[in-house]
């Protein structure tokens, strides 16, 4: 099983950057980042479908596909373990993780989505978002394999 990211935008080279790349190594699945082209000059609906074609034609056909939006279910990092362990044991190949854009998730990727996950009610930057994702997933690792990471 792999895990992919994918995301509206593109990361710059900042302190972000470089501790998405540190959570990314301590992860025990390969996990791959997929950015696409926002554009900004668009109509708001206009702009959210355009982007979620763009990242639904990102994302492999046969992923269990979770979409990360403010209307997601809100779960503590034990849950979230469980829950990940669950999507994992239906053997899809690909778990993807989507996030949108400023305007948020169209309803065609909503649709789409096998689940969906709120990190809270509060606006988060889209850049911070992945780093918060990704670590969660280190977490994830560590709970389900007894490390005390979890616990510190």
């Amino acid at each position: 099983m792999r895990l992919i990211i994918v995301a509206v935008g593109r990361a710059k080279s900042d302190p972000s950057s470089t501790l998405f790349d540190d959570y990314v190594r301590r992860l025990p699945w390969p996990l791959d980042l997929v950015e696409v082209q926002e554009k900004r000059k668009l109509a708001p609906a206009e702009l959210k479908a355009r982007e979620a074609r763009l990242l639904l034609d990102a994302t492999p056909r046969d992923a269990f596909v979770v979409a990360l939006d403010p209307s997601g279910e809100a779960l503590d990092s034990e849950a979230f373990a469980r829950r990940f362990d669950a999507w994992r044991e239906r053997g899809p190949p690909v778990i993807a993780f989507l996030i949108g854009g400023a305007e948020g998730l169209d309803r065609a990727l909503e649709a789409r989505a096998d689940a969906a996950l709120s990190f809270g009610a509060m606006t988060w930057p889209h850049l911070l978002i992945r780093v918060m994702l990704v670590e969660q997933l280190y977490r994830v690792s560590t709970i389900l394999s007894g490390h005390p990471y979890h616990r510190g």
